[in-house]
């Protein structure tokens, strides 16, 4: 298998976007090489614990509501292109990722991360749920099969905490200063919400390159 390192953020609209054009690429090559890792990038790492109101947060970001539009716009013509629902209306918090980052890393020994990110990107970007929300996190950990009385119980105390934010700050110290960004057999990096063509390319071009490792070792 070949890893795919994926470093992202549930509150990124382009993250959402992002994965669901990987995914279907992987959809559309079930025999995809890939091996799927998750990895913690807060875009607001400042956030109070609480979060905050949207609205007040959009203002501030960008310089008001005329500057928050035309930041969204083109998020959310790409969403409508990719056949992805995004209500931003929904939102009415923008909440700290932290907790929502430990429960991705937990899911990820559970070997759900990828069904845990999902739940959370739909949970605030279609459902406007507050992520940020302990009592919802649990929700979703137990909507994808994961002990949800255990994440409880570790969201009330700092474990992993110190971790998740060693491996922001080392991502940031090697260069990722953007979400989605993607990092293929820890040598190539591919940043932004790359169009699904593009992955089953990416594929194709590593399982033929694999094919043929194997078609030498295996040569008399």
């Amino acid at each position: 298998m070949i890893r795919l390192d994926i470093f992202s953020d549930p509150i990124c609209p382009w993250c959402y976007i992002g994965k669901s054009r990987l995914d279907r690429a992987l959809e559309a090559r079930p025999e995809h090489p890939f091996s799927v890792q998750w990895h913690p990038f807060q875009l607001n790492p400042d956030m109070p614990a609480e979060g905050m109101d949207r609205r007040d947060y959009l203002e501030a970001k960008f310089g008001g509501q005329d500057g928050a539009v035309k930041a969204y716009l083109p998020v959310a013509t790409e969403a409508e292109a990719s056949g992805l629902d995004i209500n931003l209306e929904a939102i009415k918090r923008t909440p700290n990722t932290l907790n929502a980052h430990r429960l991705i890393h937990w899911a990820g020994i559970e070997m759900k991360q990828n069904a845990v990110v999902d739940r959370l990107f739909r949970a605030y970007f279609i459902d406007g749920i507050d992520i940020g929300n302990t009592t919802q996190l649990v929700e979703i950990a137990g909507s994808v099969g994961m002990d949800g009385d255990v994440v409880g119980r570790l969201l009330e105390t700092d474990a992993d905490v110190a971790d998740i934010q060693a491996r922001d700050l080392d991502a940031r110290q090697k260069g990722v200063q953007s979400v989605p960004t993607f990092l293929v057999a820890n040598q190539h990096v591919v940043p932004g919400a790359q169009p699904t063509e593009l992955w089953m390319q990416v594929i194709d071009d590593l399982t033929a390159q694999l094919a043929d490792q194997n078609a030498k070792t295996t040569a008399p």
